[in-house]
């Protein structure tokens, strides 16, 4: 009876024990922390890709702007309610532009003061300074509104935001946590990093002496122009970047709007830099479905014919360098067909 008496406790104290255990978790086990969802990439900022235009179908079945005007898009940015159980009241957050872009530039950059980021300035990006999360809500969307007609694509922008005080509330502790550094990148169908291995580059007087490239960024200039830094090796890193810019014109055929013509040229005149188009290049679009992930299709865009020729004037001063640029470069979209947001189906 006593070794009963000893078994009946135990259990009936095992019991308590786990009823007291169950009970602990209905209550909050953590703290309501508010932050931003935009993890950090290697270069010390959350890439967010945003359509140059964000379009909509009217009643005729026709893409138009959604909000009346070409260079006009938004963008959602998660805002997490981190902890165990259900935000349990509607909080009121102060959002603000932070300070911590300076910080970044140095921490990354020291004196390459060239690579810096520059500030998104409010001309192309405007939002409202507090946001409602409702009751229940533990992921709430932020929208950013941005108006990117005339935006200059060399320079490396940045819109650094932060969750301000207020009441009701706390910030999240942790570094980076209640703050988003958002390097913002525009794009249209023809923008992206294009395969150039393809694209030979030869000093003009050895033609024969040709090498090929790797990669090419092209840059949004508008919703059917992108602008590429001239040659193989003119990118991001050159402080003249800006001195050998590119524009790059799409115009779809009438008869089949997968292909068309693109139309090189340089917009300001520089003579120095001395582009010259040398002939008609023209590109093609392909559509193909992964052979294993049924919902996965592969958008191709190759551009063939390029030929043109600059002078590189600054790297060496007072010696100019004139190459002759020829071939061919390729741009592989990967689009998610099952979802409808066009930024979030492209899987950068």
């Amino acid at each position: 009876m006593k070794h009963i008496s000893i078994m009946m406790a135990s259990l009936a104290g095992l019991l308590l024990l786990t009823t007291a255990c169950n009970d602990e978790w209905k209550d909050e086990q953590y703290s309501h922390y508010l932050s931003f969802k935009a993890p950090l990439n290697d270069g010390g900022v959350s890439a967010i890709y945003v359509p140059y235009t964000r379009h909509t179908t009217n009643a005729a079945g026709e893409q138009v702007p959604m909000y009346g005007a070409e260079g006009k898009s938004t963008y959602q940015l998660p805002i997490i309610v981190s902890g165990s159980t259900d935000n349990p009241s509607d909080i009121t957050v102060n959002i603000s532009r932070s300070d911590t872009l300076a910080i970044l530039n140095y921490a990354q950059y020291q004196n390459r003061t060239d690579l810096y980021y520059h500030e998104l300035p409010e001309q192309y990006v405007s939002f409202n300074p507090t946001h409602t999360i409702k009751k229940g809500e533990n992921v709430s969307l932020y929208q950013l509104d941005f108006n990117f007609q005339g935006i200059d694509m060399s320079e490396r922008w940045v819109l650094p935001l932060e969750i301000s005080e207020g009441n009701g509330y706390t910030a999240h502790p942790r570094k980076h946590y209640a703050k988003a550094l958002l390097r913002v990148y525009p794009f249209n169908d023809y923008s992206g990093s294009y395969s150039a291995t393809t694209q030979k580059m030869a000093d003009i007087n050895d033609p024969n002496n040709a090498t090929g490239g790797e990669n090419s960024r092209a840059y949004v200039v508008d919703e059917n122009t992108v602008f590429f830094y001239a040659g193989n090796d003119i990118d991001e890193k050159r402080t003249d970047r800006h001195l050998y810019k590119i524009y790059a014109k799409f115009t779809p055929s009438v008869e089949n709007p997968m292909q068309g013509t693109v139309d090189f040229y340089e917009p300001t005149g520089n003579a120095d830099f001395g582009f010259t188009n040398n002939a008609q290049a023209v590109y093609a679009v392909t559509e193909r479905m992964d052979e294993v992930l049924p919902y996965l299709m592969y958008r191709d865009i190759i551009i063939s014919g390029i030929d043109y020729q600059f002078n590189d004037y600054t790297l060496v001063p007072g010696e100019p360098r004139q190459y002759i640029v020829q071939g061919s470069m390729t741009m592989e979209r990967k689009i998610n067909t099952q979802m409808s947001d066009e930024d979030m189906a492209i899987e950068w």
